[in-house]
């Protein structure tokens, strides 16, 4: 059975890429098969993280459009885990990445897509790669992608930063999660300047949004300095913004 898990912002700039790719990557070295799906088509960037090149083929637009079958769009970057950490016994991560070519992105913008289809093509890649989670990196804001996402996820992990408009985009989100009748939801409080303290900030989520925080995650010049070069999480463990990430992957795991 695959747990699908939809990683969404209502701004863009919150970080949501970065956890993706780094949660992915710790359930993965966990033991666990992982696939992570860019649906931020007009604005992809998540296969960076994985070394990829900007010009890479077998792409989710591939897919989309009819040429090739999900699977084939899959690339095994298991071997990028492997080189920072070790990876239990049957763990595999997969990524599913979005065109960064111009037409591909053009085209997008100009036709859009089959929502159903995007659709079909997570449930036969959680059959096909015999996937224990499936993580769905969103395009930030509402629209209808997103409402799909979020309505086929058993657990909506929704990333804010301590600003006053990501907590009020927060929660429209969080007000429509609930309406689509999501199991689970949790929140991600990122980039949290040193001195906040972080107990009154969960207690304030609390309050705000009557959902669990599954973790602060500290602003952290090492996150920014590493500037999308890797997974930070696997090549620095003991930073606290890694051990955030380990906690957030527990906590969607129980």
């Amino acid at each position: 059975m695959t747990t699908v898990v939809s990683v969404h912002s209502f701004r863009g700039g919150t970080g949501k890429s970065n956890t993706t790719s780094n949660l992915a990557a710790q359930l993965a070295a966990a033991g666990n098969r992982v696939a992570v799906v860019d649906t931020d088509i007009q604005s992809p960037g998540i296969h960076v993280l994985f070394g990829f090149a900007d010009d890479l083929d077998h792409t989710l637009n591939d897919y989309l459009w009819g040429k090739m079958p999900i699977k084939d769009t899959a690339h095994d970057v298991t071997s990028v885990i492997a080189a920072s950490t070790p990876v239990a016994e049957g763990g595999a991560l997969f990524l599913v990445p979005s065109s960064m070519k111009a037409g591909d992105i053009a085209r997008v913008l100009r036709e859009g897509y089959d929502v159903g289809t995007l659709n079909d093509g997570f449930r036969d890649l959680a059959r096909e790669l015999q996937l224990d989670y499936l993580l769905i990196d969103t395009h930030p804001g509402l629209n209808e992608e997103t409402l799909l996402s979020i309505t086929i996820s058993d657990i909506l992990l929704l990333i804010l930063r301590p600003d006053r408009q990501d907590f009020q985009g927060t929660a429209v989100t969080v007000d429509v999660a609930r309406r689509l009748d999501v199991p689970a939801l949790f929140l991600v409080v990122n980039k949290v300047p040193h001195g906040v303290d972080s107990a009154d900030l969960r207690e304030q989520m609390t309050e705000a949004y009557r959902a669990e925080t599954a973790a602060i995650l500290p602003l952290s010049e090492e996150v920014v300095q590493n500037a999308s070069a890797g997974l930070y999480s696997l090549t620095s463990p003991d930073a606290a913004w890694s051990e955030g990430i380990r906690s957030i992957a527990a906590r969607i795991s129980q």
